[in-house]
């Protein structure tokens, strides 16, 4: 492939790649580069937000180089303090270990296996030991780490920095000397930790890593970055219905940009197509990547007899409720229309709530004589039982 076509590629959607010079030079070289993504599994899924640096990987994989993973076991017992106002929680090693697991199994529905080296970097930090970390902890300053923007503002508003945060971009930064990384991809919020890869791999001799930063994907909210924190997420394990109303729900303007970061699809066609039939057709392509083109189809027609035609939907979890009478509430919780009780009443609040298709504006206690269908938002619906004993 064309040199300027293999760049164009590689730079759709990108913020910055520092530098384009170096890339095309190791580029020219012919043979496979080592491309490196590291990913702490702090959370059990991966959402839509996580695979804009995924599907970067897999171009480079469909351009012929080798992607290395590498699920950050160590690191994620510190937490990135990137874009942080406080200092992180330390997780189990119980629980890092439990959430790589579900990585590796998701992984894989975007890349290519015959391609992806998956490593844990515990493999190389543990065996360091004390001189290993002291050595490390030599080659950077104090007032270089205050350099980075989260970093200098908690120090000027006095919030605690734990000793423990100035290590995060050090060790990271060793894991692109371990695999000896020829490109690095990172969230334009960690360009200042990939940037100190460059620096560790000239002190260890190595020829430094080409970085690529990529933006943060906006979340439902069409504000804030997709986090499950946040609760505007969509993961890759929702159900084929969740994932395409999902989708759907978001802004025309933050729809092209997912098609720019999500999917390979021609940029100037998606521009010439109605908003809602674009929309459409990003939410059938990305719940067909996931699920099936089936499951995606099944998910469209689903959502145009509910929204064009108002519709119930033809199939409904069903909910065996333990009561007859009980509080609005706790079922919305127990039946996994919401996460919390604060989420019901903020709904209920919202007039998002219906019982058999009347609003209920504030939490009561609800009477199930045979069964009634409950609706929370746009798009969930149970229909809820209660049998006697």
């Amino acid at each position: 492939m064309d040199i300027n076509e293999t760049l164009k590629k590689i730079k759709r959607g990108t913020i910055e790649v520092i530098s384009e010079e170096e890339l095309i030079k190791k580029l020219s070289k012919g043979k496979p580069l080592r491309i490196k993504l590291g990913v702490d599994p702090t959370a059990p899924d991966i959402h839509l937000g996580h695979t804009v640096l995924l599907n970067k990987l897999r171009t480079f994989q469909d351009l012929g180089h080798q992607v290395v993973f590498i699920i950050g076991d160590f690191t994620a017992r510190i937490g990135d303090p990137s874009g942080r106002s406080e200092t992180r929680s330390m997780m189990s090693e119980q629980e890092i270990l439990k959430n790589a697991k579900t990585y590796q199994k998701q992984l894989f529905k975007i890349l290519d296996k015959s391609k992806t080296e998956v490593v844990y970097n515990s493999h190389w930090l543990y065996p360091l030991g004390l001189d290993g970390f002291l050595n490390l902890a030599t080659k950077y300053t104090v007032a270089r780490m205050l350099e980075r923007d989260d970093f200098e503002k908690r120090y000027k508003s006095d919030t605690p920095i734990a000793i423990i945060e100035f290590l995060y971009p050090l060790l990271q930064a060793y894991d692109s000397v371990a695999v000896k990384a020829d490109v690095e991809l990172g969230g334009n919020d960690q360009k200042f930790n990939l940037l100190v890869g460059r620096e560790f791999q000239r002190d260890f001799k190595q020829e430094p890593q080409v970085v690529i930063t990529m933006p943060l994907l906006e979340g439902t909210d069409g504000v804030r970055k997709m986090s499950k924190s946040y609760d505007n997420y969509i993961a890759l394990e929702d159900k084929p219905n969740d994932m395409f109303g999902k989708i759907m729900s978001i802004s025309d303007t933050l729809m092209f940009k997912y098609y720019e970061l999500l999917t390979n699809c021609d940029l100037d066609k998606i521009k010439t197509m109605h908003p809602r039939e674009a929309k459409a057709g990003l939410a059938e392509e990305i719940t067909a990547r996931y699920h099936s083109k089936e499951e995606a189809k099944k998910a469209r027609e689903e959502f145009d007899s509910i929204f064009k035609n108002k519709n119930m939907p033809e199939a409904m979890e069903e909910f065996i409720s333990p009561e007859k009478e009980v509080m609005l509430a706790d079922i919305l919780v127990s039946s996994d229309l919401v996460s919390s009780k604060k989420e019901a009443r903020r709904l209920m609040e919202q007039g998002g709530i219906k019982i058999d298709g009347e609003k209920i504006l504030s939490d009561k206690k609800i009477t199930i004589k045979s069964d009634i269908v409950i609706q929370a938002g746009k798009r969930k619906f149970r229909k809820v039982v209660y049998k006697e004993k």
